[in-house]
């Protein structure tokens, strides 16, 4: 049975589809991990990218594929993680923008989407690479515009878009030497190959359902609540002498009362009156800011910073019946925060998905910048002792991250929403975590500034947060945390997962590896002997500056071991011990000169 004509039921139904198959195979594409080691993951950060855009499709879909198609986008941008999953909210977001205007796509149409979907991805990385899920995505789109023009059924030109997935995926370790060199396909391709198969099983199950009852409802796949999709990044404050909000006095901060609440536009016991949105803003912004509101037919979303909370809630009423509302004391929560280190009463995340309302210069309820602090920082760590680190070089919010569990988009929009800073700079300090960072600040761009230094490692980006001075410019700040970067070697021991063969290094599943910068250059059976090859690859001249970060399976005897191996190999370094606590990595090594 031929199908001429996708709507959003239809759409939304594929979407569920394609992320249960994502779900059931996310350990075989984190398997595809090119490094053998034990954090492979890109199928974790796909999969928490897909179940985001689900969760929020789930509450909102459409029978217009137009907005069935920006719900999607929406929840994959704020839930997006790691290099995989930007890509992957970036591929659905240019299919959104082409499906707007539409409530159903011919296969046309939906080929047409496909493709902007694949240009919008290539314009959010600044070198993409090929063989990669880059090429898949645009290898099958490139494909189904050509088929499209053959065919009007939407079934066809789904199977023909999975057949080329496939041969593209499977072309990958041509066009990427280190996949061919370790025998695995690109692991993003593959999980965008599973989601077109999930893709194709709904349009097929819809098909055949039709024969059997024609009219009947697309089956919608049930997305399970695994570990592994409830856990969240958790946002740690840092303490107040170090942070930009023990700049700021707990009485200059005026509209106290953080209100968030939704106005139910069909409930009231009064006819509601008729909204303006402008004139609603004008009467909140008289006694507040920090204003946001969304409003549809049905729901008005409102956010208000306010000293008069009671106003607020009687205007509100006109307009229909309050719901979910909440209400923090700022003052307390600062007070807090000061006190204990400690925010006690975090904000709810209702309006986590809503970008903050952009102000003009002119905006009388504006803060005055007198009233915030000049910078602020966020940083990403990966244990205990880093992120006291961090926090000691006066980072603001260290978000709980690192290779076995990137922080989204939308977990760097809300610490950012928490700092009271004229500019912020975000240290993501993961190769697999920069887009993310950077796709939270173009969200924010005309409403805060932001810097992202495209920190890759632990290393660099203590580095970058040393490198710091509060009396210098933005610009020079900047100029200076790269200098620093740039100049770290960082290096970092942990255990192969698999046998494989990397650069003529041949290593045993069990081996400790040590990876310089981002290339494996040691291998060996005991840890110690690992950490000593890989130092030795590291030293160039012996008088440089090392640090030890120690992790959760480093040994005081160990750590002993290699200090005195340096003591006797190289007497002019000068050796830092730290306690990192960092999972996975025993040890995480810094050298400077």
């Amino acid at each position: 049975m031929s199908k001429r004509s996708l709507n959003g039921t239809e759409f939304t139904a594929m979407v569920l589809a394609g992320a249960e198959q994502l779900q059931l195979h996310a350990e075989h594409v984190n398997a595809l991990n090119v490094f053998p080691v034990p954090d492979g993951d890109t199928g974790t950060n796909m999969n928490l990218t897909m179940t985001a855009g689900v969760n929020e499709l789930k509450q909102k879909y459409s029978a217009s594929i137009g907005q069935s198609a920006g719900v999607l986008s929406k929840g994959l941008l704020m839930g997006a993680r790691g290099n995989s999953g930007v890509i992957l909210s970036q591929l659905f977001r240019g299919f959104s923008r082409y499906a707007a205007p539409f409530d159903e796509l011919n296969s046309t149409q939906f080929a047409a989407a496909l493709q902007t979907g694949v240009e919008a991805a290539y314009k959010a990385v600044v070198k993409p690479v090929e063989g990669t899920i880059l090429t898949v995505a645009k290898e099958a789109a490139k494909h189904a515009v050509y088929f499209s023009r053959r065919s009007s059924d939407i079934i066809e030109v789904m199977e023909q878009v999975l057949a080329k997935a496939k041969e593209a995926l499977a072309q990958t370790p041509e066009l990427l030497p280190v996949l061919k060199q370790v025998g695995v396909v690109d692991s993003g391709g593959q999980g965008l190959v599973y989601i077109y198969e999930g893709f194709l099983k709904a349009l097929n199950e819809r098909a055949s359902a039709e024969a059997k009852t024609p009219g009947s409802e697309p089956v919608m796949p049930k997305i399970s609540a695994s570990p592994a999709l409830t856990s969240q990044p958790a946002v740690t404050p840092a303490p107040a002498p170090s942070s930009a909000q023990s700049k700021i006095s707990t009485e200059d901060i005026e509209f106290l009362y953080d209100m968030e609440f939704f106005i139910n536009r069909q409930l009231g016991g009064a006819p509601a009156a008729e909204f303006h949105e402008d004139q609603f803003r004008q009467s909140l912004a008289v006694n507040g800011d920090s204003i946001i509101v969304i409003a549809d037919d049905e729901t008005i979303k409102v956010h208000v910073h306010s000293k008069a909370p009671g106003e607020v809630l009687n205007l509100a009423l006109r307009y229909g019946e309050i719901t979910q509302i909440h209400i923090l004391n700022m003052r307390e929560q600062h007070r807090d925060l000061l006190t204990t280190g400690m925010d006690i009463a975090p904000m709810p995340e209702l309006f986590a998905d809503i970008p903050a309302e952009k102000k003009s210069p002119e905006d009388p309820a504006a803060p005055p910048a007198d009233e915030l602090a000049p910078f602020g920082f966020i940083a990403v760590s990966s244990g205990e002792g880093i992120s006291s680190i961090f926090k000691s070089l006066g980072v603001d919010v260290v978000l709980s991250g690192g290779q076995t569990m990137n922080p989204s988009t939308e977990d760097f929009v809300n610490a950012i929403a928490t700092i009271s800073a004229q500019h912020i700079f975000i240290l993501p300090n993961n190769s697999n975590i920069v887009l993310a960072a950077q796709q939270a600040r173009e969200l924010l761009e005309g409403e805060r500034s932001v810097t992202v230094i495209p920190s890759k490692t632990i290393p660099q980006g203590i580095a970058a947060a040393f490198e710091f001075q509060e009396e210098e410019s933005t610009e020079s700040n900047t100029e200076s945390m790269l200098e620093a970067v740039s100049r770290v070697q960082s290096g970092q021991v942990t255990y192969a997962v698999r046998d494989t063969t990397i650069d003529e290094l041949e290593i045993k599943a069990g081996e400790y590896i040590g990876i310089q910068n981002s290339k494996i250059v040691a291998a060996a059976a005991d840890l110690k002997t690992a950490c000593q090859q890989l130092l030795g690859k590291m030293l160039q001249s012996g008088d440089e500056i090392i640090t030890l970060l120690t992790g959760e399976d480093a040994t005081e005897e160990i750590t002993e071991g290699i200090a005195r191996w340096l003591e006797e190999e190289y007497p002019d370094a000068e050796v830092e011990i730290h306690y990192g606590g960092q999972p996975i990595y025993a040890y995480l090594f810094s050298v400077e000169a």
